[in-house]
């Protein structure tokens, strides 16, 4: 009877884990993540004082960000970059995505691309 039973190999606790570990896990150092967003680290900075991304840590020891930092810069660096947005208005707008996005509101076609990437990452 327990010849037809079919084998179950040891469960991986790594399956059992949350699926948005890996994108919040800090892996990037400010310059790191500066290298990769091809920007300064000071405009990084600029985008921590304004409250828009999480601090790298301190500055000596550093500290580290993760894919979903990552992702919410580019999303930042198109708004200001490709839509003329200042920084004041990128937290609005992030702000009304998180909104938008709770409420199910569709956004304006303009920021269709945008919004899908950040709903993505929220």
């Amino acid at each position: 009877m327990g010849h037809g039973a079919p084998r179950h190999q040891p469960t991986s606790t790594r399956g059992a884990q949350p699926s948005f570990s890996d994108v919040d896990k800090p892996l990037y150092t400010i310059s790191v993540a500066a290298e990769i967003l091809e920007t300064h680290p000071r405009t990084l900075m600029l985008y921590e004082d304004a409250n828009l991304i999480e601090p790298f840590g301190p500055r000596p020891t550093g500290g580290a960000n993760s894919q979903r930092d990552i992702s919410k810069v580019q999303v930042i660096q198109h708004l200001t970059r490709e839509k003329g947005v200042t920084l004041a208005g990128v937290r609005h707008i992030l702000s009304l995505f998180e909104t938008m996005k709770r409420h199910r509101v569709e956004p304006p076609p303009e920021l269709r691309e945008v919004f899908d990437r950040y709903s993505q990452i929220i």
